[in-house]
């Protein structure tokens, strides 16, 4: 593999790792040489998902049952990570939810829960990691924001404003942590076929989704392991503080 892109000797992980976008980006980082960490709320998924990421490869993968949305899980994560791997160079927030409200409908509890696991959890985890990559100078940090963190549409207030949020975290992370050549950026992915998109879109909203985009379809999971693999690696090492969008061209659509 080429050298900017190899990734043997590193230890990733990788939030909501046990299925679409996450699983793919976890298997990404596998075949790259790294070790792979990957937690979930689901002990069934994550033993599925951690024999599919490391199938045919000799890399190690390991998960932990964790609730995102519970801030001291998520301290644990943390220690359970470092324990085991003994070092996390490469952490990606991906775990994140939507529940569609119209601002006149918003009901506090669930404004409160995607606060709570969209962007409180990242918070808590990037500030739990950093400081083993801070000692080691090295560092590679993304979250995974969204095509409604950078534009917006009906009903998703809660879901656009911690997508958003996530952006202007990453930019001032960036510069905290610049010093000691640890990047920070986020990947806005577009329409991608998972499973939560899928289970919340009628068949003519799906349609109309993949019709807005340049390419005309939906995206792929795998085709996020690349962008993914760029900012985790020696590739992307003068790339921080920006997002990558990754939407199939829908964004470039004025009307």
């Amino acid at each position: 593999m080429n050298q900017l892109f190899d990734l043997k000797g590193r230890v990733a992980l990788v939030t909501g790792g046990s299925k679409g976008l996450g699983k793919a980006m976890a298997r990404g980082f596998a075949e790259a040489g790294a070790d792979v960490f990957i937690c979930s709320r689901h002990e069934d998924e994550l033993r599925r998902a951690a024999a599919e990421i490391s199938s045919g490869l000799p890399t190690r993968v390991e998960w932990s049952v964790t609730d995102m949305g519970d801030r001291a899980a998520v301290r644990q994560l943390a220690q359970t990570a470092l324990e085991r791997f003994g070092r996390v160079d490469i952490l990606i927030n991906n775990a994140g939810t939507n529940c569609p409200q119209p601002i006149d409908q918003i009901r506090d509890e669930d404004w409160d829960r995607l606060m709570e696991l969209n962007l409180n959890s990242v918070m808590v985890l990037t500030r739990a990691l950093t400081p083993q990559m801070k000692e080691r100078r090295w560092g590679r940090i993304v979250h995974i924001s969204s095509i409604l963190g950078l534009g917006a549409k009906e009903a998703r207030n809660a879901y656009c404003a911690t997508k958003s949020a996530l952006v202007g975290f990453a930019k001032a992370s960036a510069l905290d942590l610049g010093p000691f050549n640890i990047t920070v950026n986020c990947i806005a992915p577009g329409p991608f076929l998972t499973d939560l998109p899928m289970s919340m879109l009628t068949d003519a909203q799906k349609k109309a989704f993949a019709e807005r985009t340049a390419l005309g379809r939906w995206g792929s999971p795998a085709e996020l392991a690349g962008p993914a693999l760029l900012l985790a690696s020696e590739a992307g090492s003068f790339i921080t503080g920006t997002v990558l969008l990754v939407d199939g061209g829908a964004l470039c659509r004025a009307l």
